[in-house]
């Protein structure tokens, strides 16, 4: 079975945007470890998934689109 170019490309994209997701989680675990190195591996990931779920700034999502009610 053979990919497509577009599909390739797609895949691409995709892994590019996995690898900027994770590098930005390790960014942001770094900065707490910084800000807070009394904070236990636990703290962190605590502090790590309280920011997934309530950036600042970003509480509507990440992109100036409207928000759609999702369909679920």
């Amino acid at each position: 079975m053979s990919l497509s170019a577009e599909s390739l490309r797609s895949i691409d994209r995709f892994c590019t945007a996995i690898d900027l997701w994770t590098t930005g989680l390790m960014l942001r675990r770094q900065s707490i470890r910084r800000n807070q190195p009394e904070a236990s591996a636990a703290e962190v990931d605590a502090l790590v998934n309280q920011w997934l779920q309530e950036r600042p700034g970003a509480e509507l999502g990440d992109g100036p689109q409207p928000v759609r009610p999702t369909s679920r």
